[in-house]
């Protein structure tokens, strides 16, 4: 027969187990800072994971506690920001660090992705299966001179839904013009009612931005994701379910025409974790694709919206009344901020099957004789992308590449483009088979905000003209009703610098040739630095940074871009951002931000 313990008895268990718990808890971050203060290289980048890895065996609990101790006491962030994110991030972490070897390959993926080191590791070898050879006289897809239509892209709208007119605009976070628990009384910098360079968007912005979309009448729009504000610390599952719903049901009420969406790494919680479907965890995702399989059915149809739920977020699509295929992909499977992607030590070509499922939608629109364009959120060339993913997505390029008449990313809030070559060590207009361009961003945090336009021949579906439309934060009239107007013409700024015919698309080879106009031609460049940021945030770029822009414009593949900086200045660019518009960068305040401040603290 059991008795009950007297509450006095209780009580003194439960102060004696707080009080082992402190104690390891102290010891354990007294270790962690030791770990940290040696962080200068891979092998030392190795030994931390190990210390790490001995308090994800101690439990999430006295994980989260040691980790989170650390990062206060170093200044790494602001209280609020070091607890927000390491509960919500930690637990994964800890997940991954207990499933692998601390000094096997993927603990070094994990070094490269958490503080950039460990990154020169060659692609693992895999050979995309594909059901059937190239056809050997593929199909001619010809121009017939009509006139073309217009489709708009859209990308990285961040729309903070706790945005606050008047609260402070200069704070300590990456994201500011909020009330946070330790914002001042009397803001230093009030918060506009249309948004600031220190801000996600305000909802009123992206009303502006969607009808001003709707006046340029599009046959349809592509949306490139990111729809979540940068406050990661505070997002949780109710407040992106929410926001998804919220800008499905803004884009259904402002625009006409059919959208075709694409995930973000935002849009889910925690920020970036997209589960495997091997983790030995539930899918944490399935909240995001159930919800948007339901919010974008209305554009892209029954059966692509029951992909959307089953294939991680990926489907295909018909574009009604044309021979054109939108087939849009999860890139977050192949994001190195993903720490999904780091819990075995098996490796895994293809998480989730998204490379398969592209195979399988371009040999349906090949089969077809439909042309196919692929949005995602990603681009396949930015150092944040997994080498070997980006490699494979190459493959299936390559194969597919008399179908694929165009690529549509976002993420790095630029506006930019990577081209693709059938051989990477002879870059040449000859060999140019393909280009990604890439969509600038609504969020002012980039630079003024803005979205492109694009006229597509009807026929070959062939991209004539690339433009881009944008607001100017700095207008006086900016926050009583934001100005949208023509910045600039691709085919107008650009094709008379490469001599380009009349009737010829912006081909991959016309995008190849600007980057040799680039190379000669510094006030070409300097132009074009300028549009980066819409004339909005311009950052110097001379010398060695030209050198390896060009690079960057000619590498699809992740590992043929020369953004692989020192590990030292790999820290620094991550600790100092708040946050900047490239790469991982654009992500401001995650794990890798906090850890990197921790190591340079203490160096």
């Amino acid at each position: 027969m059991m008795t009950s313990l007297p509450f006095s008895a209780m009580l003194f268990a439960f102060l004696a187990v707080q009080l082992v718990l402190a104690l390891v808890s102290s010891l354990a971050t007294d270790a962690l800072r030791s770990a940290v203060q040696n962080v200068d290289d891979c092998p030392s980048c190795l030994g931390l994971l190990a210390s790490f890895q001995a308090l994800a065996i101690a439990g999430d609990d006295v994980f989260i506690t040691s980790f989170t101790s650390l990062c206060i006491g170093l200044g790494a962030a602001d209280p609020d920001v070091c607890t927000g994110i390491i509960a919500r991030e930690g637990p994964i972490l800890a997940h991954d660090l207990r499933q692998i070897n601390t000094t096997g390959q993927t603990a070094e993926k994990l070094c490269d992705a958490l503080l950039g080191m460990c990154v020169t590791h060659p692609v693992n070898p895999f050979a995309v299966p594909f059901p059937k050879p190239p056809p050997a006289h593929p199909k001619a897809f010809m121009s017939r001179g009509r006139a073309p239509v217009r489709v708009v892209h859209i990308s990285d709208v961040h729309i903070d839904r706790m945005y606050t007119m008047g609260a402070e605009a200069n704070c300590t976070k990456s994201i500011c013009c909020r009330d946070f628990v330790d914002s001042p009384v009397t803001p230093t910098v009030p918060a506009g009612p249309n948004g600031n360079g220190h801000c996600d968007s305000p909802v009123t912005l992206a009303d502006s931005m969607l009808r001003e979309v709707e006046k340029l009448d599009p046959e349809f729009s592509i949306f490139t994701g990111d729809v979540v504000e940068g406050a990661v610390w505070l997002v949780d599952q109710d407040e992106v379910t929410m926001d998804l719903a919220a800008f499905n049901a803004e884009m259904a009420a402002k625009l006409s025409a059919p959208v075709f969406p694409s995930l973000g790494n935002h849009d889910s919680a925690p920020v970036n974790a997209f589960a495997r479907t091997t983790s030995n965890a539930a899918n944490n995702s399935q909240f995001v694709y159930d919800t948007q399989s339901a919010g974008w059915e209305q554009w892209i149809k029954a059966t692509a919206a029951s992909e959307v739920r089953h294939m991680s977020g990926s489907y295909s699509a018909k574009v009604p009344g044309m021979d054109l295929r939108i087939i849009a992909v999860n890139t977050q499977f192949w994001y190195k901020q993903n720490f999904w992607l780091y819990d075995s030590d098996i490796f895994q070509p293809d998480p989730n099957g998204v490379i398969a499922f592209m195979v399988d939608a371009l040999q349906a629109a090949e089969d077809a004789g439909d042309r196919a364009w692929i949005i995602g959120h990603i681009p396949l060339g930015k150092e944040d992308t997994l080498v070997d993913q980006s490699n494979y997505y190459d493959q299936v390029l390559q194969r597919y590449k008399n179908t694929v008449a165009g690529q549509f990313f976002g993420h790095s809030h630029k506006d930019q483009f990577e081209i693709a070559y059938s051989d990477y060590r002879n870059q040449t207009a000859e060999n140019a088979v393909s280009v990604a361009l890439i969509g600038p961003a609504l969020t002012p945090t980039s630079g003024n905000p803005a979205f492109k336009v694009y006229e597509i021949d009807p026929d070959t579906f062939e991209v004539m003209d690339a433009s881009v439309f944008f607001t100017n934060i700095s207008d006086p009239t900016f926050q009583i009703s934001p100005t949208w107007g023509l910045f600039y013409s691709a085919r107008k700024t650009y094709g008379p610098l490469v001599g380009l015919p009349a009737k010829e698309p912006l081909s991959p080879a016309f995008w190849h040739n600007l980057t040799e106009v680039f190379e000669r031609n510094n006030t070409a460049f300097q132009m074009f630095n300028t549009f980066l940021s819409r004339n909005g945030a311009v950052t110097a770029c001379e010398d060695d940074c030209v050198n390896t822009t060009i690079c960057d414009m000619r590498a699809f593949r992740s590992e043929n871009n020369c953004d692989t900086p020192a590990p030292g200045f790999s820290l620094k660019r991550r600790a100092n951002r708040v946050p900047s518009p490239d790469s991982d960068e654009c992500e401001g305040t995650g794990l890798s931000h906090l850890l990197s401040r921790m190591v340079l603290s203490v160096l």
